[in-house]
């Protein structure tokens, strides 16, 4: 019991890490918090720090998901305790304790960690984003209907109904963690992905 929280503590503290602001300030020199959207995520460290140092922060990111949910099935087998680990690593990425609490919106991390615990739904919601983002140019509206797709694909996939249930509340937090996204996509104001833009634009 002791091995089995300790290692849930663990992994709050590894989701912690803020690679987006560690990159931001090591390759950038930029506080990431006080640059473009202020989101300690890798698209604003894409746009505002560089391709690499944006690529970079989601797969770390994506990583520090995916690891601690795939070692929780050796410290315990059951379904149960992997969705625990999730749910630390989804905390501990949007509440790093070494952000005050506050943090990124979820995104790569959760996707990460849904890879380990759901493979089949999360490259479902992956190829989701990837086409929105492919015809739309948004990123928030991609992660939006990923984050939607999630629910859908564990349930169309077998899983059972509290695994369909976790994936929707998790899919909920996302989405009001862009909730700003969603009014400047109602407005018009978000901006599209920069990779997007054409040369000169």
């Amino acid at each position: 019991m002791f091995l089995e929280t300790g290692y849930i503590f663990f992994s709050y503290l590894c989701a912690s890490v803020p690679f987006a602001y560690i990159i931001g300030k090591t390759a950038g020199k930029v506080d990431i918090r006080k640059v473009g959207s202020g989101n300690p995520g890798a698209t604003n460290v894409f746009r505002s720090v560089g391709k690499g140092a944006g690529i970079a922060t989601f797969m770390l990111d994506a990583l520090k998901g995916f690891f601690p949910v795939w070692f929780a099935f050796f410290i315990n087998p059951s379904f149960s305790y992997s969705v625990a680990v999730v749910a630390a690593v989804m905390s501990g990425h949007m509440f790093s304790v070494f952000l005050k609490f506050k943090g990124g919106k979820g995104v790569a991390t959760g996707y990460g960690a849904f890879l380990a615990l759901m493979p089949v739904p999360a490259l479902w919601a992956l190829l989701v984003f990837s086409a929105v983002l492919t015809l739309s140019g948004y990123v928030a509206l991609g992660s939006i209907c990923a984050a939607v797709t999630l629910p859908l694909a564990a349930f169309f996939s077998g899983y059972h109904f509290e695994s369909v249930i976790f994936a929707f509340a998790v899919a909920l937090l996302v989405i009001y963690k862009h909730r700003a996204n969603i009014k400047r996509l109602r407005l018009g104001t978000e901006n599209r992905f920069k990779i997007f833009k054409k040369k000169g634009a």
